[in-house]
């Protein structure tokens, strides 16, 4: 507690004015702590946009219960204590059944169980590279107010379960094979999350901190101890792991009742990135607030979907595993083909995909999961020239298939073989074709006279060496279907354009 209370002196004294000059004296811009400094000079970076592809890992105590237990929407610690809905009934009797009276087997007494004796971050980095990945991003803190690394709040993985910083090991494997390293904070929710725990506490416990006792469970945004603690936690991650990502997953001081702690710990967080590299922006800002100009951060779009190029990259952020966290009995709905078209329809609108894995209890990937990034990894590399480095073309594409706009709405319908989406790099324009084909490809946005307003020199199908018949008409470009498609689910044709008009 002593090290969080001189991190929140460190803030109050001025740290927010610390930087302002390189080692070389030489001014460097700096954002002020409001959301218009914030958009008028957030800038998001290359290996982002150029990335396309980054793996989150949700792993922590609720990876270790029981795999047979009921689905808990990914919330087993409040929802085990019970409360109105059908799905906390169910599992607080669940576990009563399975462990023992809440006030004798209490969230704490799982923490034991979460050992993660077969996590071995070196390979599951090397798996995800493997399959395309280009950064990841691990849960720092969840919901449950338990930190996965070396913290000064007193439940960590350190002196608890695992006994190892895993932050700390994540970061070492990412930067082994070259991948950007992310971090993501649920911390903001954790006092409301746990009021229904809050009747089992004896005060003067170590548990009383893990269940947020001294802070008011309905009202603690507005409760200064409250936000002074959240920067606190969240610096320390910033200053311990100098994260090339920050991601806020959940609610922030606000600029009223929270003083603006919020937006001066992410100003903050800029300008330490600025200082340290001479005035370019290197890291980027995540945060899944609708209500705020997208031109000052990273807009993560969880679950969700673009209906057309969103003007600032975006974050496509969906499950692998059902859950977030791992449940035996958790399906994702939405299929392997969908998701990897799903995918290719966020990159075409200026998006960045993020897949979320579950890691099990023991720390290992479950097959289901390794089977969809799998998939999106075998269509990386035969398509991946169109995909990394890429940027959107006029349109995003066409085809029947509506996408819906905004979070929690993501598609799980089958694409059809008239769903095309684009993308340009280089010069060169890249088709992508979200179902198998049976028949001709028909793409009428690149009739003549349309908005491909060139020529084109030359069709050619990713991942094949075979000649490519095409025809292009007023009506539309028709591509003859190939005898041989190497993608399983999206194929991809790179089309070279030229300047004469044919």
């Amino acid at each position: 507690m002593k090290a969080i209370q001189l991190l929140v002196t460190t803030y109050l004294l001025g740290h927010a004015v610390i930087f302002g000059q390189t080692k070389n004296n030489e001014t460097v811009p700096k954002i002020e702590a409001n959301w218009e400094s914030m958009v008028d000079n957030y800038q998001v970076p290359e290996w982002l946009i150029d990335g396309k592809l980054g793996v989150w890992f949700h792993w922590g105590i609720p990876s270790a219960v029981d795999e047979d237990r009921p689905l808990d929407g990914s919330w087993y610690g409040r929802n085990m204590y019970g409360g109105g809905k059908k799905m906390a009934k169910e599992l607080s009797e669940w576990h009563i059944k399975r462990y023992g009276p809440l006030d004798e087997f209490g969230y704490e007494k799982l923490i034991p169980l979460f050992k993660g004796e077969n996590w071995d971050p070196d390979a599951l980095v090397a798996f995800v590279k493997d399959n395309g990945a280009r950064f990841i991003m691990p849960v720092a803190t969840h919901h449950d107010n338990f930190d996965m690394y070396d913290s000064s709040h007193p439940w960590n993985s350190v002196d608890m379960g695992p006994h190892r910083d895993v932050l700390g090991e994540w970061k070492a494997a990412a930067r082994k094979y070259g991948l950007k390293f992310g971090v993501s904070t649920h911390l903001y929710w954790s006092p409301g999350w746990w009021r229904p725990a809050r009747k089992y506490q004896k005060e003067g416990t170590l548990e009383w901190k893990l269940f947020n006792m001294d802070y008011d469970s309905k009202n603690y945004a507005s409760q200064d101890s409250w936000n002074e603690h959240w920067y606190a936690r969240c610096w320390e991650i910033i200053e311990k792991y100098d994260p090339d990502m920050f991601n806020n997953d959940a609610p922030f001081p606000k600029i009223g009742p929270g003083k603006g702690i919020g937006v001066k710990l992410f100003s903050e967080y800029l300008n330490r990135d600025l200082k340290k590299h001479n005035g370019k922006q290197t890291v980027v800002l995540s945060l899944k607030d609708k209500t705020l100009n997208r031109k000052a951060f990273t807009y993560n779009l969880e679950r969700g979907g673009a209906g057309e190029i969103k003007p600032e990259p975006w974050l496509w952020a969906t499950d692998l595993s059902g859950d977030w966290f791992y449940n035996k009995n958790s399906i994702n709905k939405m299929s392997v083909p969908v998701m990897v078209s799903n995918a290719v329809d966020a990159i075409s609108k200026n998006g960045v995909v993020m897949l979320n894995i579950g890691l099990r209890g023991d720390g290992t990937i479950p097959e289901k999961q390794k089977g969809y990034l799998n998939a999106f990894g075998d269509f990386l590399k035969i398509n991946g020239e169109g995909i990394y480095g890429s940027r959107p073309w006029k349109i995003f594409g066409e085809g029947p298939l509506e996408v819906k706009d905004g979070r929690q709405g993501e598609n799980h319908k089958d694409y059809t073989q008239e769903d095309i989406r684009f993308t340009i790099k280089d010069g060169v324009l890249y088709a992508f074709v979200l179902a198998i084909p049976t028949q001709d490809i028909v793409i009428t946005t690149l009739a003549k006279g349309g908005l491909l307003d060139s020529g084109i020199s030359a069709i050619e199908l990713m991942g094949s060496d075979k000649k490519v018949k095409w025809k292009r008409t007023n009506d539309a470009l028709t591509i003859k279907l190939p005898k041989y498609l190497p993608g399983n689910i999206v194929n991809g044709f790179r089309i070279k354009i030229s300047k004469t008009n044919n």
